[in-house]
């Protein structure tokens, strides 16, 4: 079967979110184009490292082709849930992100898990072989508004411990800090 590449040219969104409650979050991208909607599963830390690169290659862009380019905070960030209903289209596995001179815009790939090992040159490239793929076009200021949408779902998860940074469970946790040992307050005193 050959593989299939959604392209998003022009999005009218491109989002990250989650279902679910914090300690149980499904992570996905989702990208919206007149009436085609995409949604696909990934890791939180792919979500986190996704928003840190499109920031830095942002910043690379401004600084190689112009301080046009450079992009302020929006102060109209989408806050809206994901569109349902919600299907996923895949897992995410192999991510590419890139700079398109013609169009001017961030290009981000998303790749389907795979077993096979991925080759470098199905990303970014319209070969017939290879995983199905997400591709997104962004303009800088879209690229920088889900920058910044991103990491604010990947913060919106549990506080972490004051003394390990482990992530607090609503019943607590066992912190390695402290050896399994918890301080007991006085009783009757």
């Amino acid at each position: 079967m050959s593989r299939v590449i959604h392209v998003f040219r022009q999005p009218e969104r491109f989002v990250a979110g989650t279902v679910g409650e914090p300690g149980d979050r499904s992570f996905y991208l989702q990208a919206i184009e007149d009436a085609r909607t995409i949604s696909v599963l990934l890791e939180k830390q792919q979500v986190s490292v996704l928003a840190e690169r499109i920031s830095a290659l942002l910043q690379e862009v401004a600084r190689r082709f112009g301080p046009e380019l450079a992009t302020e905070p929006g102060d109209d960030l989408d806050a809206d849930p994901l569109a349902v209903p919600l299907e996923e289209e895949f897992r995410v596995g192999t991510m590419g992100l890139g700079w398109d001179a013609d169009s001017r815009s961030i290009v981000v790939e998303l790749l389907a898990v795979t077993e096979e090992e991925i080759d470098e040159s199905v990303v970014l490239d319209d070969t017939e072989e290879g995983p199905d793929a997400l591709r997104v076009f962004l303009s800088p200021v879209q690229a920088k508004a889900f920058a910044e949408r991103a990491e604010k779902v990947v913060s919106a998860g549990r506080a972490p411990c004051p003394l390990c940074a482990e992530p607090l469970d609503p019943q607590g946790h066992v912190c390695v800090r402290l050896n399994g040992y918890h301080q007991r307050s006085p009783v009757g005193d």
